[in-house]
């Protein structure tokens, strides 16, 4: 079946019609009509499948792909145009550029905490680029990923876009094809099957993964602020975000003082009973029920929450203090509404406790010194860096989004999602019929020091060099 579908595509793609600029205005205008067009059932999926709230899944799914499909129509012309470049003197009766190629035949692998986000976002990417794509949304949220295979081809073509649903099974077996970029969102363990997958062709891959965020509150940050920016990014959707800080480094006088304020927030946002606000959500199965609770060890110290009913998927924000940089919560990413606070004697400890772990998707910085915002963006690295705010740095399309080494590679949002899905080919176009100058010849055998001087003069300008192979 997977073969059949990608070998249909191929044939799709092998017609021409993605390439062409108004089919792509077409299909993105039609994404953005199921859209517009579904908001009450593609919001109720999500709560079904998260228990998300509506206006969480507006901000976060629907809103974010309407600007982001806003943004490839009234850039797409721009972004598909060549790009010319600059020449030297042996150049100059030549037309150099840069075109922009879709890749072909896509896989886009989604992703069950932003079910509708993370699965159509890179879609528009694949489209605004000209290719074709099979998209496989996450069977952890099996509601919004059988609505959306029920969407789709009412209003893509489905000759050039198909949906595929499953699980370990199906999606072992479409990735037994050969694809011209896999385009994957989700943990590292299933991140390296994918890579592993796209190795046997040598397929390019995006890998959106995640880590363990750090949040590091400075003795000069205002901890009110703080506490109200850390415990919203932290608590939204339950803690099921890739980019939400997995945990504070603070000195212990300011753990003292933030751990009350992160409370004073959580009850600000949630209210005193939590289980009852029409705004926090839930963990999506029991599996991850499971693994989030056995996060709380026997000897870890909760400040705040840690309420809890598996019948239910409720699991309160928690708050755990002193915790130890060995304990089990700070092995693996949390990914879910529990937020330990390590405790450091200085900042250097800091730093190298942040550095001395793998490279995490995101990184937070809480302070009113610009030096030491300088300071810790210059001496850290991350997928994305924020400094006094938390996740928002992934709403804005002119931002790239993604990780680097364990924590991703590759980017997309806005043009860089373009950019994910094209090939940019170095394009050069010479006149045939030119008489062939000195500035031709001299690049023929057989050479002399004095062919090799002007040969550098003219193809790499005064004083330059460059390696040819």
């Amino acid at each position: 079946m997977a073969a059949e579908t990608v070998s249909d595509l191929r044939k799709a793609f092998r017609s021409g019609k993605t390439k062409d600029i108004e089919y792509r205005i077409e299909q993105l205008t039609a994404l953005k009509k199921l859209i517009n067009e579904n908001v009450e059932a593609l919001t109720n999926a999500v709560f079904k499948d998260l228990g998300k709230c509506k206006t969480e899944s507006m901000l976060f799914e629907i809103d974010m792909l309407e600007t982001e499909i806003e943004e490839c129509l009234k850039n797409i012309y721009k972004w598909t145009a060549p790009d010319y470049v600059s020449k030297t003197l042996m150049y100059k009766p030549m037309t150099c550029y840069i075109n922009k190629e879709p890749l072909g035949v896509v896989l886009i692998i989604g992703a069950w905490n932003f079910p509708i986000n993370l699965t159509l976002m890179p879609l528009i990417g694949a489209i605004v680029a000209g290719n074709c794509a099979i998209v496989k949304p996450s069977e952890i949220s099996p509601v919004t990923a059988h609505l959306l295979a029920e969407m789709v081809p009412k209003y893509l073509d489905q000759e050039c876009y198909r949906v595929v649903c499953g699980g370990v099974k199906e999606t072992t077996e479409i990735l037994e094809e050969r694809f011209d970029k896999i385009f994957y969102t989700g943990s590292g363990n299933v991140g390296k099957i994918a890579m592993t997958a796209a190795a046997k062709f040598l397929t390019p891959v995006v890998l959106e993964l995640g880590g363990k965020n750090p949040a590091y509150v400075s003795d000069d940050a205002d901890l009110e602020i703080t506490a109200n920016r850390i415990a919203w990014a932290k608590f939204t959707n339950c803690g099921q975000f890739c980019i939400a800080p997995d945990h504070i480094i603070c000195s212990k006088v300011v753990q003292d003082k933030l751990a009350n304020c992160l409370k004073e927030s959580i009850e600000s946002f949630y209210g005193t009973v939590v289980a009852k606000s029409p705004d926090y959500g839930r963990i999506v199965n029991e599996r991850h029920f499971e693994r989030i609770e056995a996060l709380l060890e026997d000897n870890c110290e909760i400040f705040f929450g840690g309420l809890r009913d598996k019948d239910t998927l409720f699991f309160s924000p928690t708050i755990l203090l002193n915790v130890s940089k060995d304990a089990k919560c700070m092995q693996d990413e949390i990914f879910g509404p529990i937020l330990p606070i390590v405790t450091v004697e200085s900042e250097e400890e800091a730093l190298e406790f942040v550095n001395s772990r793998p490279k995490p998707l995101s990184l937070y910085l809480f302070t009113s010194s610009g030096e030491r915002i300088r300071k810790w963006r210059n001496e850290t690295s991350s997928g994305s860096f924020a400094a006094n705010d938390c996740v928002i740095q992934g709403g804005l399309s002119t931002l790239p989004f993604g990780g680097v080494g364990p924590s991703g590679t590759g980017n997309y949002h806005g043009k860089f999602s373009f950019e994910a899905f094209t090939h940019q080919k170095s394009c050069l176009e010479a006149p045939l019929r030119l008489v062939e100058g000195a500035n031709h010849r001299m690049r023929y055998p057989p050479y002399t020091e004095r062919k090799l001087a002007w040969a550098r003069w003219i193809i790499f300008g005064k004083g330059g060099s460059c390696n040819i192979l």
